[in-house]
């Protein structure tokens, strides 16, 4: 079959022993970073860094002369060579690009978005029957939908966005050039999803519809503005694809199984949903991110010499060219400045949270996860007896870094 007409929305994970090992290797992880913040804070292995505690992962963020993305050569396969801003530096371009994009990507926006969201997900939940799929069918079901309309872009014909989105997130962030069955894929779907926004670019010039993004950037086009070229259009529109709605079905569904695992903490999120109190339940869920975020850590290389840590007893030079992982997951638990890290608290200060990145490259749409991401949950948490599905379906399972499957029963 066909990637572009393919209805599986994860490849197929590893099975057997290296299942196994898998499974092994991501629940030894938490341990692991505990003994490298206490015993080595930064670790070499060959050309590559590993930096585990709260101030070194920030310093990575905050100093982007020092340490930038890795993230243009394969952003260069998917967009056909069209720079994005997610793969450059801190340069005029970049600000250009970001400031474009942020006169059509408005404040505003967010009480509409969260309205969608939540709406969406009460009719998913009506519906199910009183068991349901938090990744699949609730989750990113809602994600691609509400950002798939927020942004003008439809399901292709004969595809769907779902797949096409989550096959080029994992080319772009997990795979690490070695997987060409991967690579076999990624070569039909860039240059399809590329011409069906470029065809759809073209149709909503000609009937501009409702009002999304892609409207605003033709009517700017329309009005002279030279920055919103059809390749600008076509190459941003895309990237926020890419990167934005696989990203909800990972790492909500693993909040969720964080507060199942907790009853107190799971009885007074489902209190805030059932009271309208939003701004609570935000606070539970992103809470709850914090035991299983999105990634263990984020890639960065380096640019030039730098000591990391300079002061400390574990200052270390890293040298231009080395790959450092700066591990965001170790950094929230961190107890150097997260207080009490394996504690659930719901009323923790924002500065303990790096889930959306930090400096430079943080997350385009942390403001839109922050306004929705809870809200996907809510219709669900709102629901009586909610509890997990027996058997192996009622506890979360994962695809390497995707969440897969998570089912609970309610009504």
């Amino acid at each position: 079959m066909s990637a572009l007409t393919s209805s599986d929305v994860l490849r197929p994970g590893p099975t057997g022993f290296k299942a196994l090992i898998q499974r092994l290797v991501m629940a030894l992880m938490p341990s692991f970073f505990t003994f490298l913040r206490r015993w080595k804070p930064v670790m070499k292995l060959g050309n590559n860094y590993l930096t585990s505690r709260y101030d070194d992962v920030r310093e990575v963020f905050a100093t982007d002369p020092a340490f930038g993305v890795i993230y243009k050569p394969h952003l260069d396969v998917i967009m056909g060579g069209q720079p994005f801003f997610l793969g450059m530096a801190d340069t005029d371009q970049y600000r250009h690009d970001t400031d474009a994009m942020r006169k059509v990507v408005r404040p505003e926006d967010l009480p509409v978005l969260a309205v969608r969201t939540e709406a969406l997900g009460e009719a998913i939940v009506a519906g199910a029957g009183g068991r349901i799929d938090v990744v699949d069918t609730l989750v990113r079901r809602v994600t691609f939908t509400m950002l798939g309309d927020y942004l003008g872009v439809p399901d292709p014909p004969g595809g769907d966005l779902r797949v096409w989105g989550t096959r080029l997130f994992e080319f772009q962030f997990v795979d690490q050039g070695n997987d060409p069955a991967l690579r076999k894929e990624v070569d039909e779907i860039a240059p399809a999803l590329r011409l069906h926004i470029q065809n759809e670019i073209a149709r909503r010039r000609i009937e501009p519809g409702k009002d999304d993004i892609l409207s605003r950037c033709l009517a700017l086009q329309a009005q002279g503005d030279a920055a919103y070229t059809d390749d600008f259009i076509r190459t941003s529109l895309m990237g926020f694809i890419v990167g934005g709605p696989p990203q909800p079905p990972m790492v909500v569904p693993q909040a969720m199984e964080q507060l199942l695992r907790r009853p107190e903490a799971l009885a007074e999120a489902r209190a805030a949903a059932r009271a309208d109190d939003d701004e609570r339940l935000r606070r539970y869920v992103l809470e709850a991110m914090r035991f299983d975020p999105l990634a263990p850590g984020l890639p960065r290389v380096a640019l030039t010499d730098w000591t990391l840590g300079t002061g400390t007893s574990h200052a270390a030079t890293i040298p231009a060219g080395a790959q450092v992982l700066a591990a965001f997951a170790s950094a929230m638990m961190d107890p150097r400045r997260v207080a009490n890290p394996r504690v659930f608290d719901p009323n923790r200060p924002a500065s303990d949270y790096m889930h959306f990145g930090f400096g430079l490259h943080e997350c385009f749409g942390r403001h839109i996860n922050a306004a929705t991401l809870h809200l996907m949950l809510k219709p669900l948490l709102k629901q009586p007896n909610l509890r997990r599905a027996a058997g192996k379906a009622g506890r979360l399972s994962k695809n390497g870094p995707f969440a897969e499957r998570l089912v609970v029963t309610y009504g």
